[in-house]
């Protein structure tokens, strides 16, 4: 009998040996460092550098679903290297980035990468992807399927009326102003940002829908602006059940396929089918550029205008004021007086656009915390990072 489970010892061990071998660095690092609970915003710092380039690989935290890319990639040339003025590796090492991608006039003018990640690599967005989601609002509009952002969500979400939302218009989602309360407080795990996510749904309900539904209201419609991911989440849904596609499939058809992104994505599913659409793209930083120079351009995907007119223009300007100050909000946009504006996640990812420099920043990290106001001054740092790259843009175009 000893021999015979020493035997078995043996096989298991090379058989573990085998698949060690066997695997990518990102999967073996994610086997060293596999979170222990299903809420990223109380793993540690290894867990999530570790994750954050593989989450669509743990199918116990979550499904995916595949957002196909074409093949014929928008092409990214080198441009001249860009002398920003500053150390950039140390700036990088201090946000504990990952990866930094500048494209200015269509160029790469910088592109680095730390944390053992790269140019092949996926990395998570979070609320990056916000900014996507009303995009597909926009193209929803364009192709007839969404009347008007004044219309009901409850128009599209039957299962939303007779709740707090009954009255709120699309509108006033995107921009953040239903007036319902919320808490997207991400240092209290009893917050509604933590603890939807642990929400079970209602039969034959969204989860998301479930939850929200559920919520009390605290301002008259389109008066108070409050952050709440729950609500991009209710975009989502809103997207899917007005074309009758999920949002993965709808965003591969209007952008991932005929823009030209060069690597197949993927989007993290819900417990009951639907993308979380306020967060968790999982992408190449190059991809999220591209996202970026989609926008410069004016919405246009193989020729053809993937937006209404001047959706971009009202999307990114300032359409309500926000509790930060330089911070204005648009369409699940952050925006700033000079016309400049962003897509931005928590721990330090982000899609800056600069409309006047024809400048792209897309950037991902693993800051030691989700935010700012959670202690430290990573995003400020950040802000300033973006200005010493304007000041360097500018300082070119001198004669």
């Amino acid at each position: 009998m000893r021999k015979w489970f020493i035997g078995i010892l043996v096989v298991l061990v090379v058989a573990g040996g085998i698949l060690w071998a066997t695997v990518d660095k990102d999967m073996r690092g994610l086997i060293l460092h596999m979170p222990t609970n299903k809420d990223v915003l109380f793993w540690s710092i290894p867990q999530r550098d570790a994750t954050f380039r593989a989450l669509d690989r743990i199918p116990i935290l979550s499904k995916a679903r595949i957002i196909s890319c074409g093949k014929k990639p928008y092409p990214l040339p080198k441009g001249a290297p860009l002398e920003v003025g500053i150390d950039v590796d140390a700036y990088m090492k201090d946000q504990r980035t990952a990866a930094l991608v500048i494209v200015q006039d269509g160029k790469i003018r910088l592109e680095k990468y730390g944390l053992g990640f790269s140019s092949d690599g996926r990395w998570t967005s979070f609320s990056v992807a916000k900014s996507f989601t009303s995009t597909l609002v926009g193209a929803a509009i364009k192709d007839g399927y969404i009347k008007s952002i004044d219309g009901k969500v409850s128009a599209y979400i039957p299962d939303l009326k007779g709740s707090v939302y009954d009255d709120v218009t699309i509108k006033q989602l995107l921009t953040m102003t239903s007036g319902v309360k919320w808490n997207e407080d991400y240092g209290d795990p009893k917050s509604d940002v933590a603890s939807f996510n642990a929400h079970k749904a209602e039969p034959s309900v969204d989860v998301t829908v479930s939850y929200m539904r559920k919520l009390k209201r605290e301002a008259p419609p389109g008066t108070k602006w409050v952050y709440k991911t729950g609500e991009t989440n209710l975009i989502g849904v809103l997207v899917s059940s007005a074309t009758g596609k999920n949002l993965s499939d709808y965003l591969s058809e209007k952008i991932w396929r005929p823009f030209g992104m060069k690597q197949d994505a993927t989007w993290l599913l819900g417990p009951t089918g639907h993308e979380i659409s306020g967060c968790c793209i999982q992408a190449s930083t190059r991809d999220y550029a591209r996202f970026g120079l989609f926008m410069l351009g004016g919405g246009i995907a193989n020729g053809k205008p993937v937006l209404p007119n001047g959706w971009i223009t009202e999307a990114t300007r300032k359409q309500v004021d926000t509790t930060r100050p330089g911070y204005g909000y648009g369409y699940q946009w952050w925006v700033w007086d000079d016309g400049t504006y962003m897509a931005r996640g928590i721990f330090g990812q982000g899609i800056f656009i600069d409309p006047k420099r024809k400048l792209v920043i897309a950037s991902n990290s693993n800051w030691p915390q989700a935010s700012d106001r959670l202690g430290g001054d990573q995003d400020k740092k950040r802000s300033a990072f973006y200005k010493q790259v304007q000041l360097a843009i500018d300082r070119e175009a001198k004669p």
